[in-house]
């Protein structure tokens, strides 16, 4: 059992209306996860209602629910969440290269509008299933949410920038060994070529340094935030699944208002909140 905090004071940050958070998970019961055990949310179930309260805790308006490792390539929670939460939901799905167009057009009828490559112990679907997934999100129109080890960002450029589909670095590139010049520098040239944006969330999943204040992440993220603020989008990471007990369990008015600070101004906290994700996942006009 977990205490997740789910109220609170204020973040100092305010955001604007129609802020959108574009990573988070969530649950509902009668749904059956891995018997390994591997992504499964410490009990209790951080379900919609759970997360209506960071929602309102935070000022967020609508939400990117992204599927869980714990289903797997089963997205019939991720739907029935995005059901129960309404209109200021959409969703990032996982499909293998074998996913039918008939089962492409039902997920976007149920509000699917992106494909996610997670490239790490747990994931689904690898990079191994990258080039083929990326062209069945291309021709329905969806983004791609990439999660690799970031480590190997220099190798994986070439790959990387012959992606068709609008997509997503997630999860500050999890750099797991730590960033260098050159992977700063290939960050940059994928954003520069047109299809790319960076995700700022889970910022402690892949720092060396260590919280609070995550340095190593914070150099990174304020660099790619000055010379791109109109590829920055922004999420909670809620339920934060990586702690495993009350003790272990960040702030979510601290996490955003560390985010925003990386930014340089109010300008790119705006985008970056409100006006990036919108026409990264094909939300309507506030």
């Amino acid at each position: 059992m977990i205490d997740r905090k789910l109220s609170g004071a204020a973040p100092r940050t305010k955001v604007p209306k129609g802020t959108i958070d574009s990573q988070m998970h969530m649950y509902l019961p009668g749904f059956a996860m891995r018997a390994d055990g591997v992504g499964a949310p410490a009990d209790p179930l951080p379900d919609p209602a759970m997360y209506r309260q960071v929602m309102g805790w935070l000022g967020i308006d609508r939400v990117v629910i992204t599927q869980g490792n714990a289903h797997g390539t089963d997205n019939a929670s991720l739907l029935a969440c995005i059901a129960q939460m309404g209109d200021c939901a959409r969703g990032v799905a996982v499909i293998t290269p074998d996913t039918t167009q008939a089962e492409i057009a039902r997920l976007a009828e149920a509000g699917i509008v992106g494909a996610r490559i997670m490239d790490l112990p747990g994931g689904a679907v690898g990079l191994d299933a990258l080039e083929a997934v990326d062209a069945i999100a291309a021709d329905a129109g969806w983004m791609l949410a990439v999660q690799v080890d970031g480590s190997a960002l220099p190798d994986l450029e070439p790959r990387l920038s012959a992606l068709k589909s609008r997509w997503v670095l997630d999860h500050h590139a999890k750099i797991f060994a730590g960033a260098t010049p050159a992977h700063v520098d290939a960050i940059k040239r994928l954003i520069d070529g047109g299809r790319v944006w960076f995700k700022f969330a889970g910022c402690y999943e892949s720092s060396r340094d260590g919280g609070p204040d995550y340095p190593d992440i914070a150099v990174v993220a304020r660099e790619i935030g000055i010379h791109a603020p109109g590829r920055i989008v922004w999420g909670t990471n809620w339920p934060h699944n990586a702690a495993r007990q009350t003790a272990d369990y960040p702030c979510d008015a601290a996490l955003l208002d560390l985010a925003m600070s990386w930014l340089p101004d109010d300008d790119a906290r705006q985008l970056a909140l409100v006006d990036n994700p919108r026409a990264l996942y094909g939300f309507p006009p506030v």
